[in-house]
């Protein structure tokens, strides 16, 4: 068994195979619909993104999509998942490479600061993602300025809470999920957002997205219910038959 120092060499030599550095600033949040909500039409690298949602609403999911986007041309993508319930082939069915993944299984809330303020200020790290009990204004200024020195992409999976978050996020937006009799559908509405320079300001814009088979996110369109009020439409023309 590795002691921490190897492992956190053998982390390191990981990071390095990846490019160190990422052209794009702009970051699709794997949906053009989304994208078009958003000042920056997507998520800018070196910023802080926070998905809140409730266990099983999609805010993960919608995560990992944004980080599979993130890597594209390069970059690792982390993982700090101190609960150890992170499922690594569930992001490989949304199209992030496995070979790109990093697993960082902190013991506890000390070593999971450190491992999140390590990562993003890393300039082969193309998308950090996590799951903190608690955003603490303190810590997440570390966060932010970690991002900004390192160019990635930090998202931060969390409960809803009754403020209105903290102001070092750039984005904060709220997935909830919806019924359906398909592939899986949530609301995501963009509560606050903010440009750099700019302060943080209400949006309130939403939209409704699909999980397609092939691990790609639509905007979902009325015409999908198609199928569903079909017999009520035949019921209809029969009795005016």
């Amino acid at each position: 068994m590795l002691s921490r120092d190897d492992l956190i060499q053998t982390l390191r030599e990981r990071m390095r195979q990846g490019t160190t550095r990422l052209a794009a600033e702009r970051i699709s949040s794997g949906c053009v619909g989304l994208d078009r909500l958003l000042p920056a039409q997507g998520f800018r690298r070196g910023s802080l993104v926070e998905w809140v949602g409730l266990p099983g609403s999609g805010a993960t999911t919608l995560a990992l999509v944004a980080a599979r986007e993130a890597s594209r041309n390069g970059g690792a993508v982390v993982v700090v998942d101190p609960l150890r319930r992170f499922y690594p082939p569930a992001a490989a069915s949304l199209g992030i490479e496995l070979e790109k993944l990093i697993l960082v299984r902190p013991g506890n809330p000390r070593d999971q600061q450190w491992a999140l303020t390590q990562t993003l200020g890393c300039r082969a790290v193309a998308a950090v993602l996590c799951w903190p009990e608690r955003l603490e204004s303190r810590v997440g200024r570390r966060w932010q300025l970690a991002a900004e020195q390192g160019g990635s992409l930090g998202l931060l999976v969390s409960r809803p809470r009754g403020d209105e978050g903290n102001a070092w996020s750039e984005m904060r937006l709220r997935v909830e999920g919806l019924p359906t009799s398909g592939w899986r559908r949530w609301r995501v509405e963009v509560l606050r957002s903010r440009t750099p320079g700019e302060m943080c300001r209400p949006n309130g814009r939403s939209i409704e997205l699909e999980l397609a088979e092939e691990g790609l996110i639509h905007e979902a369109h009325p015409l999908h219910l198609a199928p569903e009020l079909a017999p009520a439409t035949l019921r209809r023309r029969r009795a005016q038959a």
